[in-house]
C-alpha cells in the first residue's frame, strides 16, 4: 500500500527531527476493531533507537504525523500502538483513482519477464472427465489466471495419458463387445463411450477369474492369465510395435475421447495453450539420463539399471531406467519438463497441478532436475491438492462408480433451477433467458464450492449446499453483483463526475478499504497458489457492501454529490466482483 510508504517516510523523518535517531524501517499491523484507526504503527521496535515511555514516543510521533501528512486527520496511542486516523480526503481522492483504472489490480507483463506454465488436467483417454478432475481444473485454470493478473506471462498445458494398458482394456472391450459402436450412431459423448467399455472389460475380467479360481487357479494366478487381460497386454506389445491397425483403432478411439473432453473444457469454462501426449513423450528422458551418468547425478547398478541417489536430500535412491532400458515415469517427466523449456525459451517455472498422493514424486523430480543443473528448476512447484468426496462415499472408474463431470455440470443447472423456482428469483424471464441464468449459478456454485476451499484441505462436496443464496457461497455473491447492477440501471445520472470535499459514512470508508486491498490480495494469492485467497477476499467484500446497502441510503442521500459517489462506489464493488470472479472462471449474471 502506497500509503504506509509515506507514513513510512515521515515516522522516520519525526524520529531524527525529535530524538536525532535514524530508524531503518517501520512495523505496520492492522488496527483492531474495537480501536479507532485505520493503520497502526507499532511503537515497540522503535525503542532500540529510542528510549523512552512506548506510550509517550507513540504520542509524540502521532502529533507530529497530524501536523506534517495530509493524509492523517487524527490519532491515538493504546500501550506500544499507535493508531492513525487516515482522512476522507486521501479516501476519496484513492476511490476516484480505482474508478479510473480499466483493470484495477491487475499488473501488466514486463516484455523481456520470464513466463510460468502451469500443467492441469492431465487425463487418461479411457474415461470421461469426472468430479476429482473438476478440482483440478478448476485449480489450476484460476492459479493460472491469477498469476497472470499478478503480472506474470503464462501458459497453460495438459499432458493427457493416452497410452498404456489400462487404453488397450477399453479397446480389448469395444473390439469384443462393441459391435462398431460410435459417439455418431449412439448419441454418446465420445469419453463417455470409451469409458463404458473400460467399465465392460472391468465386469468381464472379473468373471473370468472367478471362473478360473472355480477351475483350480490361486486369485493370484487368476489374475495374471484371465484372458481378456493377456488379450489386452498382447494389444499393448503390438501398439509399442507399431501395428498398423492397432494404432488405427487406438487413433479412433482416442480421438472420440478428446472431442469429448473439448466439449466438457468448454461447459466448464476452462481453456489450454497447448496440448502434450505421453504417446510422443514416454520416450523423453533418456538422453537426459545419459547426460545425468556422465554429469554423476545418477550411477548405474550391476543389472544395469540406472538410480538417482538422494539420501543425502532425506528421500531414497529412485530408478530412472530399468535394466532392460526401458523409462519409468520419472524418465518421461524429466524429458518432458525440459522439452517445454525448450519449446518455450522464456519459461522460468512451473506448476504442476497434482492430487497430494503424488506429493513424494514432484519432490523426487525437482530434485534431480536441480542436479541436472537447470536453473529454471529452482522455479518448479507442486500445486498439490486433496481430494474431492461425496456424502455417498469414494469415487471408483473401473467399477463405473465416478460421479461424471459432464452429469455434475448439468446436476448444478437443476438444483440452481429448483432452488430459484422456490425462491422467485426470476420472474418475468423468457424461459431462454432462466436457463441462461440456471447455467451461470450452477456452475458458479460449484466453482465457488470447490476453490473457497483451500487447495490442501480435503473437500466434501454437497451440490445441494453450494447452490444456497445465503452464506458463503457463489450464487449470495452473484446475487449481490446483480443487484448492484439494478442500483447502476436505476440511475439517470452522470456516474463520470468526480465528488470531492464528502465525508464519508463509516460504512463507506470500510467499503473502500477493502477496495484499496484488491491489488495486494491478486499478489498474494499468485504467491500462494491459493484461489480461496481471492473466493474469500470477494465474499468479504459482498459482506461490507450489503452491510452498506442496508445502513446507508443510495437514492435518499443528502445531496446529489453523495448520491452520485455512493452509486460510483456500488459500480466499482460490481466491477471487482467481477473481476475477482473471473479470474476464479465464474461468470455472474446482470439480472437474477
Amino acid at each position: 500500500m502506497i500509503l504506509q510508504e509515506t507514513i513510512s517516510v515521515h515516522v522516520k523523518t519525526a524520529i531524527k527531527e525529535l530524538y536525532n535517531a535514524t530508524l531503518a524501517s517501520v512495523e505496520f499491523q492492522a488496527t483492531r476493531k474495537e480501536f479507532e484507526g485505520d493503520v497502526t504503527v507499532v511503537v515497540f521496535p522503535m525503542l532500540r533507537v529510542v528510549k523512552g515511555n512506548p506510550v509517550q514516543i507513540g504520542e509524540a510521533i502521532g502529533k507530529y504525523l497530524e501536523d506534517h501528512v495530509e493524509e492523517i486527520s487524527g490519532y491515538n496511542v493504546v500501550k506500544g500502538f499507535l493508531n492513525l486516523v487516515i482522512s476522507d480526503t486521501y479516501y476519496v481522492k484513492y476511490f476516484q483513482e480505482i474508478r479510473k483504472e480499466e483493470k484495477y489490480g491487475f499488473v501488466t507483463p514486463k516484455v523481456d519477464d520470464t513466463s510460468v506454465m502451469v500443467e492441469y488436467s492431465s487425463p487418461n483417454t479411457n474415461k470421461p472427465l469426472h468430479l476429482g478432475h473438476i478440482r483440478n481444473n478448476l485449480l489450476g485454470y484460476a492459479v493460472a489466471e491469477i498469476i497472470k493478473a499478478s503480472g506474470k506471462k503464462v501458459y497453460k498445458t495438459q499432458i493427457i495419458n493416452d497410452r498404456g494398458i489400462h487404453i488397450c482394456k477399453s479397446m480389448i472391450a469395444w473390439q469384443r463387445f462393441g459391435n462398431n459402436e460410435t459417439p455418431e450412431n449412439t448419441g454418446l459423448k465420445g469419453d463417455k463411450l470409451v469409458g463404458n467399455y473400460y467399465v465392460k472389460f472391468d465386469k468381464v475380467y472379473k468373471e473370468e477369474i472367478a471362473t478360473l479360481i472355480e477351475k483350480g487357479n490361486t486369485e493370484e494366478e487368476a489374475k495374471k492369465i484371465a484372458p481378456i487381460l493377456l488379450e489386452a497386454q498382447e494389444m499393448l506389445r503390438k501398439w509399442e510395435s507399431g501395428d498398423e491397425d492397432v494404432v488405427a483403432l487406438w487413433r479412433k478411439m482416442n480421438g472420440w475421447v478428446y472431442e469429448g473432453f473439448e466439449k466438457t473444457y468448454k461447459a466448464l469454462g476452462v481453456d489450454f495453450d497447448s496440448y502434450y501426449y505421453e504417446s510422443n513423450t514416454y520416450l523423453l528422458g533418456k538422453d537426459n539420463i545419459e547426460e545425468g551418468l556422465q554429469k554423476g547425478v545418477f550411477f548405474k547398478k550391476g543389472d544395469g539399471s540406472v538410480w538417482c541417489d538422494l539420501t543425502d536430500e532425506g528421500l531414497d535412491e529412485k530408478l530412472v531406467l530399468r535394466s532392460d532400458g526401458t523409462a519409468v515415469y520419472m524418465t518421461q517427466d524429466i524429458g518432458t519438463a525440459i522439452q517445454r523449456v525448450k519449446d518455450n525459451p522464456d519459461v522460468g517455472g512451473m506448476i504442476y497441478t497434482v492430487g497430494n498422493e503424488q506429493d513424494y514424486h514432484f519432490k523426487v523430480l525437482f530434485l534431480i532436475l536441480k542436479k541436472l543443473g537447470y536453473s529454471w528448476a529452482e522455479h518448479l512447484h507442486h500445486l498439490s491438492y486433496g481430494m474431492v468426496d461425496l456424502p455417498s462415499g469414494k469415487m471408483k472408474s473401473r467399477e463405473g462408480t465416478v460421479v461424471d463431470a459432464d452429469d455434475l455440470i448439468v446436476e448444478m443447472a437443476t438444483t440452481a433451477k429448483s432452488i430459484s423456482k422456490e425462491l422467485g428469483k426470476l420472474e418475468g424471464y423468457s424461459n431462454e433467458e432462466k436457463e441462461d441464468v440456471y447455467n451461470i449459478i450452477g456452475l458458479g456454485a460449484l466453482k465457488y464450492y470447490i476453490l473457497k476451499v483451500d487447495p490442501k484441505k480435503r473437500i466434501l462436496f454437497n451440490p445441494e449446499e453450494s447452490v444456497d443464496f445465503q452464506g458463503n457461497t457463489g450464487p449470495f455473491i452473484q446475487y449481490t453483483y446483480a443487484r448492484i447492477q439494478a442500483i447502476l440501471r436505476k440511475a439517470d445520472f452522470d456516474l463520470e463526475k468526480d465528488s470531492t470535499g464528502l465525508k464519508l459514512h463509516e460504512k463507506e470508508r470500510e467499503l473502500i478499504k477493502q477496495l484499496i486491498l484488491y491489488p495486494e490480495i491478486i499478489q498474494y494469492a499468485a504467491k500462494n497458489q491459493s484461489p480461496a485467497v481471492i473466493a474469500n477476499y470477494t465474499y468479504d467484500l459482498v459482506k461490507g457492501y450489503n452491510s452498506f446497502f442496508q445502513n446507508v441510503s443510495i437514492f435518499g442521500a443528502d445531496s446529489d454529490s453523495e448520491k452520485i459517489f455512493r452509486v460510483q462506489l456500488s459500480k466499482v464493488v460490481g466491477e471487482t466482483i467481477k473481476s475477482a470472479f473471473g479470474l476464479m472462471g465464474i461468470q455472474v449474471p446482470n439480472r437474477m
